[in-house]
């Protein structure tokens, strides 16, 4: 870690996204080149037996995965592999290739450990994202592939968006994310309202029913939740998740709220990501539990900056954790740490 602020320092001096497009393409030169692979397997993956965990179908090495957000057209995920994660989310991807929002829009907020970001969905598209699959993929991780609509659907025309996406990356994913609520495209929180996620979803499972007859394969499918629903509208969102067949729930997106942040940066636009978010997300994982009485898997996200935090979202009834702004602050050998540290207290 000390190596890694020594860095940190250096990349905090670029514009943020700027630094994180320079640790992308680091990560895509150390997954393309086999010695240096291994040699990141060697420093980041720490033998951790007895972690592996078993969630909605799909079998995962350890618990510690990537959120979604951090490679949104698969560019890294052999370099991300080698970190030690037992599963990548790639996304969100759109069916068609879309620039997101003016620039600037990622902000780090040091004094909080937090990130602001209005990134709107960039990214190349669903065939560049479905070329980096079909180049290959990484032994023994896990991976999930986040969708959202393109920001010029209209919201009535969205589950079209949806659809296309599942048809896509249904033979290529080992599981898919839908995204209702990034408060970064204009109206997509609104599909988290239970008459307009009922719908999408219905939709979803229909269609996953048929593409499981002509795949042979049932690709579990998972809903991407807000931390800012009031505890009716996450009962609601909750329910017509349960009623139309998702297997699971990822808890929580980004935030909408500046409770005690330090930071003069604290009043741009744009979702919240961090430390502050820590509490309450893992609240969420735990009303989600409650609410479905455990029968649900959930995957709790959030403000995750070492092992105490990865194990109180797992004690809040989280089957996996997924992490992104910890490793800007603690850098990548925060998966391996997370995972010692488990290891430890699962002996």
């Amino acid at each position: 870690m000390t190596f890694y602020n020594h860095l940190r320092s250096l990349l905090f001096r670029l514009d943020p996204e700027r630094a994180h497009n320079l640790t992308l393409r680091l990560l895509a030169l150390a997954g393309a080149l086999p010695p240096i692979r291994a040699w990141l397997r060697r420093i980041f993956t720490p033998h951790t037996p007895g972690l592996g965990v078993r969630a909605f179908g799909l079998d995962f090495r350890n618990p510690v995965g990537m959120a979604a957000g951090f490679d949104k057209d698969g560019r890294a995920i052999h370099g991300l592999a080698c970190l030690g994660f037992g599963h990548l989310e790639l996304g969100t991807v759109t069916p068609h290739p879309q620039v997101g929002n003016p620039r600037p829009r990622v902000f780090r907020l040091p004094e909080d450990e937090a990130v602001i970001n209005r990134m709107g969905f960039p990214n190349a598209g669903a065939e560049t994202l479905l070329q980096s699959l079909r180049r290959g993929r990484p032994s023994g991780v896990v991976l999930g592939v986040n969708i959202g609509k393109g920001v010029d659907t209209p919201l009535e025309s969205a589950v079209e968006d949806y659809l296309v996406l599942l048809k896509i990356f249904y033979s290529y994913a080992d599981y898919l994310a839908i995204n209702v609520s990034s408060p970064n495209t204009i109206g997509l929180r609104r599909l988290q309202a239970r008459e307009h996620l009922e719908v999408l979803l219905q939709a979803i499972s229909v269609e996953r029913s048929s593409l499981q007859i002509t795949n042979g394969r049932r690709v579990p499918i998972l809903v991407k939740l807000a931390p800012d629903l009031t505890e009716g509208e996450l009962e609601d969102a909750v329910g017509a998740i349960v009623s139309s067949g998702m297997d699971g729930v990822i808890a929580t997106n980004t935030t909408v709220e500046r409770v005690g942040l330090r930071s003069q940066r604290r009043d741009e636009i744009g979702g919240l990501s961090g430390a502050p978010l820590k509490d309450r997300s893992t609240e969420v994982v735990r009303r989600i539990q409650q609410i479905t009485n455990g029968r649900l898997p959930v995957v709790g996200v959030g403000g995750i900056f070492g092992p105490e935090d990865a194990r109180e979202k797992l004690d809040a009834g989280a089957a996996l954790v997924q992490v992104y702004t910890g490793l800007i602050y603690r850098g990548p050998g925060l998966v391996s740490e997370i995972l010692e540290g488990l290891r430890s207290r699962h002996t």
